[in-house]
């Protein structure tokens, strides 16, 4: 009896094959869900977070009021303990882009940043959805971290936060940075710069910072030299 002939196999439901998988959220993959890493106290983060597309542009004057007053209302919420103890997690730095914001933060623990970073956020969506008079989601993804672990590498994520602004005008991308500093991020209350630079009417503003209590983020960086305001990012 002759034997059947051997068919090619027919790709099925299972197992892994090209394609395969969650799709990504819009044109490009977000961040990966995978386990975050864990994080000392000692470590500072340098966070990113990005915009939905389609939204108006975050570098303008009623935008960057209503992000200022979250950031007030985050340090806030957030309090002192009943013996003086500090805030679990502190707003350091930022920067903000036309579709995207860089924060330098700290925070106890891996706990203790999400939970931050969840009511920042939650401020930030409210505060802009009143603004531009719309209900929906206002952020792409979950937010993408980095764990600082070196004065140089703190160092390096101070001047790419601080500076990003003029790093984006070299590329063309619809960012103004005409000026010493950028008025859409913290480097106005920032000392770590060579040079001294005043900005006119910031002290009728509310601080939207609070100073580090990082190692790293006060002392270890400056190891490595002050900041030029004139540097640009890969200066």
């Amino acid at each position: 009896m002759a034997k059947a002939p051997l068919l090619p196999f027919r790709p099925g439901r299972g197992g892994a094959r090209q394609g395969a998988g969650r799709k990504p959220k819009g044109l490009q993959a977000g961040v990966s869900h995978a386990a975050r890493a864990p994080l000392a106290p000692r470590h500072p983060v340098h966070v990113t977070i990005k915009l939905q597309a389609h939204l108006p542009r975050l570098r303008r004057r009623d935008e960057y009021a209503a992000l200022r007053a979250a950031f007030v209302a985050a340090h806030s919420a957030q309090g002192h303990g009943a013996k003086g103890t500090v805030a679990v997690f502190r707003l350091c730095h930022f920067a903000i882009l036309n579709d995207h914001i860089h924060l330098l933060v700290e925070a106890r623990n891996r706990q203790s940043l999400s939970r931050g970073l969840q009511g920042l956020l939650v401020r930030i969506a409210r505060a802009l959805n009143r603004l531009w008079q719309r209900h929906g989601k206002v952020f792409a993804d979950r937010y993408h971290d980095h764990i600082l672990q070196s004065p140089r590498e703190t160092r390096n994520a101070l001047k790419h936060v601080l500076q990003n602004a003029r790093h984006h005008a070299a590329k063309g991308r619809m960012v103004d940075a005409t000026a010493p500093i950028d008025r859409f991020s913290s480097a106005p209350w920032f000392d770590g710069f060579r040079q001294t630079i005043r900005v006119r009417g910031l002290e009728a503003i509310v601080r939207p910072v609070v100073n580090p209590e990082t190692w790293l983020l006060r002392v270890g960086w400056r190891r490595h030299g002050l900041l030029d305001v004139w540097a640009g990012v890969s200066g």
